[in-house]
């Protein structure tokens, strides 16, 4: 949660000094002297550029977390001003920070919520008795694997806004494991699918993996995933259909 304090301050920056501006102007005495000239800026690099659109591309995906409407970004943009401002408040600081925690967790939860329902609305979608969403995107031939064979896909891993996390395709490698041994979404949906198949999992949370995600991961606890995989070849197997 420390991340989203700096991201707010940040955030705030902009439109917090884009108000001084317009109060300055409109504020101004005709016949007060104009103020000294604040110091010019160092001009940025392109290396300064690339790191401050990385800030503010963390910035947007940690509050994306929050699924706000321009209506709660006002709200939100007006306490950060008035923060950057040194306005008081009595609000307790360590009660605020438990309910940000449970108001980021609910927001959390109805996204992932409304990601399942469009998935489990899709043409050809099929809910399986977990609540995983698995949809053909391609056929394939053969045999469907079993749990106990190892698999070989390329996947790409997403969070309900869109953020991939992992891709084997972006990297060109694909991944070998053995189907009993990876969260039940995956032992459930690809074992519905067929060598050369392609298809779209959606991953309620408990098929997923709950409150731990890997550790370093850009995975929350309780997220709903969403997974393109493709199953490449089932090692070893000799009884598939050419």
């Amino acid at each position: 949660m420390r991340s989203l304090w700096m991201a707010a301050l940040v955030f705030a920056l902009g439109a917090t000094g884009a108000h001084a501006q317009d109060s300055k102007s409109a504020k101004k005495p005709a016949a007060r002297a104009a103020p000294a000239a604040e110091p010019a800026a160092a001009p940025l690099s392109a290396e300064d550029e690339q790191t401050l659109y990385t800030l503010g591309l963390t910035i947007g995906r940690d509050l994306s977390l929050f699924a706000l409407s321009p209506e709660e970004m006002k709200i939100l943009q007006q306490g950060m001003a008035d923060g950057l401002g040194g306005k008081a408040s009595d609000l307790d600081p360590k009660e605020q920070a438990r309910r940000i925690q449970a108001f980021a967790k609910g927001r959390q939860s109805l996204a992932g919520k409304a990601t399942l329902d469009r998935a489990a609305k899709e043409p050809g979608a099929d809910v399986l008795p977990s609540g995983v969403v698995y949809k053909q995107v391609q056929a394939g031939t053969g045999r469907n694997p079993r749990a106990i064979d190892t698999v070989k896909v390329h996947y790409e891993g997403r969070l309900v806004d869109g953020t991939i996390f992992d891709s084997s395709a972006s990297r060109g490698i694909p991944v070998e494991f053995p189907l009993n041994g990876v969260i039940p979404c995956w032992t459930q949906g690809v074992a519905k699918m067929k060598v050369g198949g392609k298809a779209k999992l959606t991953c309620p949370s408990h098929t997923a993996y709950g409150e731990r995600p890997p550790t370093g991961s850009r995975i929350p606890p309780d997220a709903v995933l969403v997974f393109d995989v493709e199953l490449i070849d089932i090692p070893g197997d000799t009884s598939r259909q050419p």
